[in-house]
């Protein structure tokens, strides 16, 4: 199984340093980022399974970002703040974080809410219980809510496109999408490029589900009319 990912986000090169020696370990490795806007970008690219989200940071403060990433994951957010007045911890729960902590902190007591907001999040959270968002056909499965992808228990990594074509195909088993519906309905616009775009994204998708991406599992085409995914 691929190591948890945990996204380090403060604007303090120094926090951000102490807390990927305090976090790294055999299971689990530390993404870092200096401010929300580059927390959403990295959320685009990679599988992330926690957050630490700093308040107090440029461009994109960790409320803000937090409310953001709330409209469509459920990751485990722990929010850091050199404040502790009631308020602001409640503004935080609020928009969507599930623990606080107050600057300075423990490194220990923080490793340990880390574990127990990640053994809540893969043993009870909303991956096994919320099954409307999860999507399966055979040992491929993909969650809506943490926009992840398996194959086999393993970690796909797809690009937001990649990603978008195999939800639609996905939402949509058996049915059969042309290169220009895929198109339309992925990049929300009428085809003005080649339909060779679609074709490559596919091909890649292939390549990274698939055990013989020249005889495919679960991405079938279609000859003449497009693509589609088996329905078992």
């Amino acid at each position: 199984m691929a190591k948890m990912n945990i996204l380090v986000v403060d604007d303090e090169l120094e926090i951000r340093e102490a807390l990927v020696l305090y976090l790294r370990s055999d299971s689990v490795d530390v993404i870092t980022a200096s401010n929300g806007l580059e927390a959403l970008d990295i959320l685009e690219k990679e599988t992330i399974h926690l957050i630490i989200m700093d308040v107090m940071m440029p461009q994109l403060d960790g409320i803000k970002a937090t409310f953001k990433i709330r409209e469509s994951k459920n990751i485990p957010i722990i929010m850091l703040s050199a404040k502790s007045e009631d308020n602001d911890k409640i503004l935080g729960l609020n928009v969507g974080a599930d623990d606080y902590m107050t600057k300075p902190f423990n490194p220990l007591e923080l490793i340990a809410r880390v574990r127990s907001q990640l053994r809540r999040f893969t043993n009870l959270g909303a991956i096994q219980t919320n099954e409307d968002e999860i999507i399966q056909v055979k040992g491929l499965v993909l969650n809506k809510s943490t926009k992840t992808v398996e194959v086999d228990g393993e970690d796909v990594r797809l690009t937001p496109k990649e990603y978008k074509i195999l939800e639609l195909l996905m939402e949509n088993k058996g049915r059969v999408f042309s290169l220009e519906e895929i198109y339309e309905r992925v990049w929300n616009e009428p085809i003005f490029s080649s339909e060779n775009t679609v074709a490559v994204h596919v091909r890649n998708i292939r390549e990274k589900i698939e055990i013989n991406p020249k005889d495919p599992k679960y991405l079938k085409v279609v000859w003449g009319i497009g693509y589609k995914i088996e329905k078992k």
